[in-house]
């Protein structure tokens, strides 16, 4: 009942201002007020405002906010960890056979050897030697970058 009535004053003082509004000729404020002000009233016939008191009341209707929460947060923790870990295993398989097939050449990421090889044409370059299975030399990219560094 104090809620019925304290709606339809705001509803009411909305009115009078949408009023005076109007009158300083600004009429679509006054139209917006007015659509404003019209909604508690609206709420009040409607039950809503009935509605919202006995829910806020009910220890039943905040127990089932609280399991709705929780159920919310569950399921946003697992969709988290999934995308943490790459998303599904079928997606995480998927991205790892794509990556297997793309596979970079092993002489793509072989650094310049100093300061005219940008300059050089392709035919020009020294090709990059196949190096073979275990042979123990695999600090040779670190060697040329530090060398090209002159350390």
């Amino acid at each position: 009942m104090l809620a019925e009535t304290i709606f339809s004053a705001v509803s009411a003082a909305g009115l009078g201002i949408a009023a005076v509004t109007a009158y300083r000729k600004r009429f679509l404020a006054a139209t917006r007020i007015a659509a404003y002000s019209l909604v508690p009233i609206g709420l009040v016939l409607t039950g809503a405002v009935e509605w919202a008191v006995d829910t806020a009341f009910s220890p039943t209707a905040w127990l089932g906010f609280g399991l709705l929460g929780g159920a919310w947060l569950l399921f946003m923790s697992t969709r988290a960890v999934e995308r943490r870990r790459g998303g599904t295993r079928k997606e995480r398989r998927a991205a790892t056979k794509a990556a297997q097939r793309e596979a970079v050449a092993p002489a793509a990421s072989a650094p310049s050897l100093g300061p005219g090889s940008a300059g050089q044409s392709k035919a020009a370059q020294p090709k990059a030697k196949p190096k073979a299975a275990g042979s123990g030399d695999d600090f040779s990219d670190i060697e040329a970058i530090l060398k090209k560094h002159g350390i």
